[in-house]
């Protein structure tokens, strides 16, 4: 079983020398014949791309010590290594919310400072999101251009506590945090396979309740495109650690911005807007890893 961290949110859950023991935990576990240079984090409507990979190689988050149990419906709680379009990457099939885990963005964000440790220098990321920007419907694909990740709307940064070179700069760049070159590329496989590819800003809130049409409004006039409960503090580490990324939102729901309009959004809803994207989104993302 694995053994939950609980600390206070401002502190680092676990050192570096924490994250190299449970890195060569798992490699006990499997049989990595190269570095996976890519990885991918699958969010609602992502998760049936491990599924796809050969010759998969697969750990449950249950067998990694030091891992938090994901509990949410639609994420399997897997890590998967394995090959897709001629690449062998590693995959987390699901992650632990923040939600989950008091708030704790750094226990929450630590499976990317692993996959640094596996040679990954390429970070895909997807998330399940409301649309805010009218011109979102349902299941449609937005590419991450930037976030809006402020402290106090979804727990303290990932970076809060006392910095370990090891692991990164102290003070961390948010410009480019989405790699233009990774963001054009995604615009030419989208164009190949003619999915419309919308582009916009993403802000990540704690949740796990649902945004009021007050704060979607909000959220709006300051220029967020989706929102969602997931991803901000994850691209955060991945820009400590030197990791290009990626990301993209599933526009699962519209966002209510009327506060007398009877609109209820609910986690059923989202899975089946996940679940009716799926075969499309994997296909994007196959694309997408077979061009870098």
């Amino acid at each position: 079983m694995s053994t939950l961290i609980e600390v206070h949110p401002t502190v680092d859950p676990i050192n570096y020398d924490d994250i190299l023991n449970i890195v060569n935990h798992v490699r006990s576990q499997v049989t990595l014949t190269e570095e996976p240079k890519i990885g991918i984090i699958c969010g609602s409507g992502l998760g049936d791309l491990a599924e796809l990979l050969t010759e998969r190689q697969v750990i449950p988050f249950t067998n990694i010590p030091g891992f938090p149990p994901t509990n949410v419906i639609g994420h399997k709680g897997n890590l998967v290594f394995g090959n897709l379009m001629g690449k062998f990457i590693v995959c987390l099939q699901g992650r632990f919310h923040p939600y989950e885990h008091s708030m704790n963005l750094a226990l929450c964000a630590m499976p990317v400072r692993m996959m640094k440790e596996f040679g990954v220098r390429t970070l895909i990321i997807s998330n399940a999101a409301g649309g805010v920007n009218s011109a979102f419907k349902w299941g449609d694909l937005m590419l991450i251009k930037d976030q809006l990740f402020l402290p106090g709307l979804a727990g303290f940064s990932p970076l809060v506590g006392i910095n370990d070179p090891r692991m990164g700069p102290r003070f961390v760049s948010m410009h480019d945090a989405y790699d233009l070159s990774l963001r054009q590329l995604a615009h030419t496989v989208a164009h190949e396979q003619g999915i419309v590819l919308h582009q916009g800003i993403y802000v990540m809130c704690g949740g796990p309740q649902y945004e009021s049409p007050a704060e979607v409004c909000m959220f709006k006039t300051v220029g967020a495109d989706a929102l969602g409960m997931s991803t901000c503090h994850e691209v955060t580490v991945a820009r400590q650690c030197g990791i290009r990324v990626l990301g993209f939102s599933l526009i699962t729901n519209i966002a209510n911005q009327e506060a007398d309009t009877a609109v209820e959004v609910s986690h059923e809803e989202v899975l089946v807007a996940a679940k009716e994207a799926s075969e499309r989104a994997c296909k994007f993302v196959s694309g997408i890893v077979e061009k870098l």
